[in-house]
């Protein structure tokens, strides 16, 4: 999947198909209709609360595809004051999720991209983009052990 082109519906619709939940389940869970149920699976983006109930009976966390998307592709933005009081929570952006880390190492194993290309497009320093490399062999080595 190019983290660049989410279409959250066809995700939703892949999810379903991959769970076999049944329809009946989600008309009665979601108290909409199957047309309108099916409309969403159409749609490239749909309402957060839709979302956050797709999550939950698909027991899939959408929400971490934007998050992923947002950590690869947004320009890195400076920092907020510190004497400024924020209303919502500041998360740090260099938290990787070990699906994130895996995408981007078999976008350099498969050629399709180089480590310094990583760095560039991604913004990932070099060292961390290191260290996943000294972790990942490390398991690799551990799991033909």
């Amino acid at each position: 999947m190019n983290f660049k082109d989410i279409h959250i519906g066809q995700l939703i619709k892949l999810r379903i198909e991959e769970s076999g939940l049944n329809e009946d389940r989600i008309v009665n869970f979601f108290k909409l209709p199957l047309v309108e149920i099916e409309a969403m699976y159409e749609k490239q983006d749909i309402s957060v609360e839709h979302l956050l109930r797709w999550c939950k009976i698909l027991e899939y966390d959408f929400f971490r595809l934007y998050s992923h998307h947002l950590i690869l592709y947004s320009p890195l933005s400076k920092n907020i004051k510190s004497n400024t009081t924020n209303a919502l929570p500041v998360f740090r952006k260099n938290i990787y999720s070990q699906e994130l880390i895996s995408f981007i190492l078999e976008q350099i194993e498969s050629g399709e991209m180089t480590g310094n290309q990583v760095v560039k497009e991604y913004g990932i320093p070099k060292s961390t983009l290191s260290r996943w490399n000294f972790k990942y062999s490390e398991n690799k080595l551990d799991s033909e052990s």
